[in-house]
């Protein structure tokens, strides 16, 4: 779970056009989690965050995904995204949400929860340098971090979803990107991969 160091200055403007109402005379910003990321088309993939002012508790539940094309200038790009199409995994109603790309919608998968614990730190030992989803074939069960709630999950599906692509498992970095056409990223930061107090 390492995490890489943005550009100083872009990481401060990022965080002021959140949080600055006079930001949008010049452009606007989003933010989301990558389902898909095509690094040779330059194009991004996301589910926005309807909860964006809470940081703690994202929630990706936006529809229709939105396409984005990374920013032409490279120093305004933050480490590039990994995808995944896990959005929400909860122990407690026994459910995962995913992103199928095929019908462009969300599709809840129950689960059999093994173990969930809660306020686990991307630092924490049993997460960090870890690389998930870990799926184990002969147990027939996966762990996953679902690092925006700090969530650690380990859980098992019937043989039908245990058998869907592996990405289906793995939650994508959030980021968040700066732009005047939708469709163009002026600048993104990888919030998932930044290390926001390194500029400080």
């Amino acid at each position: 779970m390492r995490t890489h160091r943005f550009p100083v200055c872009s990481v401060l403007l990022a965080l002021a056009c959140v949080f600055s109402p006079g930001c949008a005379e010049f452009g606007q910003v989003n933010q989301g989690q990558v389902v898909e990321f095509d690094a040779a088309a330059g194009r991004v993939v996301l589910i926005s965050d309807s909860n964006y002012m809470d940081p703690r508790n994202p929630r990706f539940d936006v529809l229709p995904p939105l396409t984005v094309r990374i920013p032409a200038d490279p120093s305004e790009m933050g480490p590039a995204p990994l995808a995944g199409r896990l959005l929400s995994i909860d122990g407690e109603t026994r459910q995962a949400v995913v992103y199928d790309p095929a019908a462009a919608a969300f599709q809840t998968i129950p689960i059999a929860l093994i173990e969930q614990l809660d306020g686990v730190p991307p630092a924490d030992p049993r997460v960090s340098g870890r690389s998930f989803p870990i799926i184990d074939r002969r147990e027939k069960t996966i762990q996953v971090y679902w690092q925006g709630r700090r969530r650690l999950v380990k859980f098992s599906v019937s043989e039908e979803h245990f058998n869907l692509p592996e990405d289906t498992w793995a939650f994508g970095d959030e980021v968040r990107y700066y732009f005047k056409d939708p469709a163009q990223a002026l600048r993104m930061m990888n919030v998932t991969r930044t290390d926001v107090n390194a500029a400080k």
